[in-house]
Formats: structure tokens, sequence, C-alpha cells
């Protein structure tokens, strides 16, 4: 089987000194890509040195919610710069988003949003959304802006009735860890019911831990377990889910058949 990590925040402190043994395992279990979101401004550098420093790992650029306070709307002129130049393996604006939980008030992160959202329909990038008990707010600014791009929701943990929508609108689901857990039922029903072409791996590493991880512990090399527990969710196997599963992030991502694997 292969697969790709859509979304997994290589690049923080609790894989220094264990990349090469971490993404090894994951290799060894069929990973063939691994996604790096950015998310604040002072580590873009920093995500693209590690993605840079391993020929099967990608990155994106972009404003987290959380860090909102901390940025200009100026600060997205680099992210332009940067896109337009076309930068090896950076494939998509992200992560950004909102967060009704945490990161000031909405107020505060809906402009860096919607100028995210802008950039990414302007320059034909694909998104990479963070959004927590606002994926309603979401979709009503992708559907004000008239998005017709690819998107992930990454982490999605809404209604079946919410998730709907958004693939509607041409948005993937991520599929992480949280469906390994039996408390997570909401979200393991959306996932089992959505058609399997708007969904996407992912793990939040080292964030989301699956069931028997310790918080924090989160690794690449944990996907061919969220994949298990997905085909269970859908009474399939991980075979017959792998090759739409890597189909739906070739798609996202907009990266050809043929270069998968090589």
């Amino acid at each position: 089987m292969q697969f790709v990590d859509a979304h997994c925040h290589f690049d923080f402190p609790r894989f220094d000194g264990c990349r090469d043994t971490e993404l090894g395992k994951a290799r060894a279990a069929g990973l063939q890509r691994l996604v790096i979101p950015g998310v604040r401004r002072e580590d873009w550098a920093r995500v693209r040195d590690t993605a840079l420093a391993y020929p099967d790992v990608y990155y994106c650029l972009g404003i987290h919610p959380w860090f909102s306070a901390d940025h200009r709307l100026a600060d997205l002129d680099l992210i332009e710069e940067w896109l337009t130049a076309d930068p090896e393996r950076c494939v998509a604006i992200g992560e950004c988003g909102l967060d009704r939980l945490r990161g000031g008030s909405l107020a505060e992160q809906y402009p860096l949003f919607e100028a995210q959202v802008s950039l990414a329909q302007r320059l034909e990038r694909p998104l990479v959304i963070h959004s927590v008990k606002t994926h309603d707010d979401v979709h009503g600014v992708l559907n004000r802006c008239h998005w017709s791009g690819a998107a992930l929701i990454h982490g999605f943990s809404g209604s079946y009735q919410q998730a709907a929508k958004l693939v509607d609108l041409g948005c993937k689901i991520g599929v992480g860890g949280v469906i390994t857990h039996d408390r997570a039922r909401k979200t393991r029903d959306t996932l089992a019911r959505l058609p399997l072409a708007a969904l996407v791996l992912e793990t939040d590493a080292p964030d989301m831990a699956p069931e028997g991880v310790r918080p924090g512990q989160n690794s690449p090399a944990y996907l061919g377990g969220i994949l298990a527990a997905l085909a269970e969710l859908r009474g399939t196997s991980p075979q017959a889910l792998a090759p739409q599963l890597l189909a739906n992030v070739e798609e996202l991502y907009g990266w050809r058949r043929e270069r998968i694997g090589e």
C-alpha cells in the first residue's frame, strides 16, 4: 500500500534528533510523501528547510489563526512573493483558518483568513484550513469568496451536514487519529458516511495522537493505523481504500499520478 500524510508538523521540536528514524519507519509502512504546513512567519524558513532536506517531503506557507494577533496583512506579501517564484515543493497556502476556542476573537482572525483565501484563489493554489467549531463560518467565507479551488479541512470534527456542505464546495476532509478513539462518535459517523473521494489521510503529528499513543508523541509512522481504523469504520479493507485515498491527495495538491513513488 502507498499513502501520503497530507498534514504533519514534521518541523516541530518533537522530531529533533529522530526525524530520519520516524520517517524511515513511515516509509517502511508505505508512506510516499509528507506535507508540512506553515503556521507563522517566523517558522516559514524552518518549514521550507525541513522539507527540502528530504526528497519526499513538501510544505505549505500560511498564518494559523492562533497567531493572528502576531501578524499583519502585509505578512502575506511575503507568501505571495515566494509563491510567485514557484519554489520547489511548496504545494499550498496554509495552515490558515478560524478557531473559536483559541487565538483571540473571530473578528481578529477573519481578515487574515479571508486574505489567505483570496491569495490562494488568485495564485490558483490549494488551501489547508484549520477549523475548530467554525465549520459554518469557514463555509461562509469560502462561499462569499466564490471558492472554486482545492482545499483540505484539516482535523475535521463537525457534523455530517457541515462536512457535506464543505465537500460540495470542493473541499477534502482530513482523516486523522481522532477516528481511533471510540468517544469521537460524531466524527467517526461522519467519516463513515462521506464519499470516499472526499477523504484525505493526515496525522497532524505530533498532535492529534491515535489511541494508545501519548499526547504530543504522534508520528507519520502511525498513518497506517489511521488507515486501518478508517477501513474498519467503512466496512472494508485498508488495501481497498488506499488507492482512492492516494488519488484524493494527488488531486488536492496537484500531483501527477506517475510521479508518486518516484
